[in-house]
């Protein structure tokens, strides 16, 4: 039960971080978003919502396990954690509030990069939480492809 922090907190920070960007996304969802030219795998509306859960979940998750160990690297994995939410959280602001497809693709691909970063340095601290990074990674991967067809055909 002493441990339970290195969790709770970084899933609180997760869903709170995911609910504003949901906050933030409302008029583009109804006003922009809508009338773009998207991919024929564009998943429906309903597959975002669940897959950010889930996805948060894990990314919390994997966090309390990186915190919950002694070893002095975990501060590195850590910052590469923060930065990775960081630009998660960026990437609603510029292609949702700022409807900006352009500046949003050289962000997912930073975040691309720094997931990757994530999952090979906290494989040295805890397995585990390398592995909850991959259903993660295949969805911004998935991202990225989503994006880079609504800018290059809008």
């Amino acid at each position: 039960m002493k441990k339970v922090h290195y969790y709770l907190l970084p899933l609180l920070l997760c869903f709170a971080l995911g609910g504003v960007a949901s906050l933030l996304q409302t008029d583009a969802l109804r006003d922009w978003y809508p009338y773009l030219t998207k991919p024929a795998l564009t998943p429906p509306a309903v597959v975002f919502p669940i897959a950010w859960s889930l996805l948060y979940a894990c990314i919390g998750v994997s966090a309390g396990l990186v915190l919950s160990t002694c070893l002095k690297s975990r501060h590195t994995v850590m910052l590469i954690w923060y930065i990775q939410l960081a630009l998660n959280f960026l990437w609603s602001i510029l292609f949702f509030t700022l409807r900006n497809p352009f500046l949003a693709l050289i962000d997912l691909v930073a975040l691309d990069a720094a997931v990757i970063l994530y999952i090979i340095f906290s494989a040295r601290v805890r397995r585990a939480a390398a592995w909850l990074f991959v259903p993660y990674l295949c969805w911004i991967l998935f991202a990225t492809y989503l994006n880079a067809y609504v800018w290059a055909a809008n």
